[in-house]
């Protein structure tokens, strides 16, 4: 029996800055606290997962470099018992680290990115004999320049390693970063026959389907369920997850559409945004892991993202998964 999460791609050290406002070019914006923590979507959704409790083996798959920033992730991953046999090291390049700017009274944030050793894993990295995982999760897409190369065929190396996951038994998710790239629907759309659950915000989906769904700070709901579509029918196996500011949508390969809509925190329960959707990603594959229900999962999706937005770096937030629906419960859900 296969079980566990084995989550790869970007390791990442995020200093998290919290500033009294975003400045002008040219201009100065004081810091009013900063800390380190970790960083990336397969590390947040390690370190959430193991916050929530989990009581299956977590597995981390990623590319460090050999100085303290990288044997800082090492340590941390141990502490929160994460098996790092697969968290691999290069003396060739420096571990990733992001500057990441959150204004105080907003909570919304900006990244200063350094790619270092992340932009050198591939798929050699990744070793599916060496695991007895259930599930496969990697991110992001976007800020793996190795993985979003193409190679012959046509395909990335992500793509290769995706469907490695699959004939090794194992199920998939894949996460995007919202960025710019000139191929950013090639790069995911190599992906998606491989991907049984897409996790991804409205940016990136808008990006992929090659819709708007944002009318300024607004989300296109509906919008977000027809890219969905859009998404299964050029690929995705089983679930596309789109998450915003207000919820989130599933739309399953049967047509089935489930819709959660965020919850109702109260004034000054935002501290920082920084990892959100990867809390999201984290509660909705927990259910997966369990194979709840589409609903279930949802709902622990946002109650997961609420409980990361009440401390500034991705994971200190977290609780156990009856913590974090106790939020839902204690503050009740938006209406759409």
């Amino acid at each position: 029996m296969r079980t566990g999460i084995l989550a790869a791609g970007n390791f990442i050290i995020d200093y998290v800055k919290i500033i009294d406002a975003w400045p002008e070019q040219d201009m100065l914006s004081s810091i009013r606290s900063e800390t380190s923590s970790n960083g990336g979507g397969p590390y947040n959704v390690l370190k959430d997962l193991a916050a929530m409790g989990a009581s299956y083996p977590l597995e981390a798959c990623g590319l460090v470099g050999d100085d303290a920033n990288g044997a800082w992730i090492q340590q941390d991953c141990a502490k929160a018992g994460i098996n790092t046999r697969q968290l691999h090291h290069t003396a060739n390049a420096p571990t990733s680290y992001t500057d990441a700017m959150t204004v105080a009274s907003t909570g919304r944030r900006t990244f200063f990115h350094q790619r270092g050793a992340n932009a050198h894993f591939n798929e050699t990295h990744v070793n599916f004999a060496d695991t007895n995982a259930k599930h496969f999760h990697l991110g992001y897409l976007m800020l793996l320049d190795a993985m979003d190369s193409f190679v012959s065929g046509g395909r990335t190396r992500a793509s290769l390693a995706l469907e490695a996951a699959k004939n090794a038994g194992l199920t998939t998710s894949v996460d995007i970063v919202s960025t710019e790239n000139p191929q950013f629907r090639e790069i995911a759309e190599s992906a998606l026959p491989y991907t049984d659950v897409l996790i991804i915000n409205e940016i990136e989906a808008g990006k992929v389907a090659g819709m708007t769904l944002k009318n300024g700070d607004t989300v296109d709901v509906e919008g977000c369920v027809t890219a969905a579509r859009a998404l299964l029918d050029r690929g995705v196996l089983q679930q596309v997850v789109i998450h915003f500011v207000e919820g989130g949508v599933v739309v399953s390969k049967d047509g089935t559409v489930t819709k959660q809509t965020s919850l109702k925190v109260p004034s000054g329960f935002i501290v920082g945004a920084t990892g959100a959707g990867d809390a999201f990603a984290a509660g909705y594959l927990h259910g997966w892991h369990e194979q709840w229900d589409v609903s279930r999962c949802l709902k622990t999706a946002v109650c997961t993202a609420a409980a990361c937005l009440t401390h500034a770096t991705p994971s200190l937030g977290l609780r156990s998964v009856e913590e974090c629906l106790n939020l839902g419960e204690a503050y009740g859900y938006r209406s759409l």
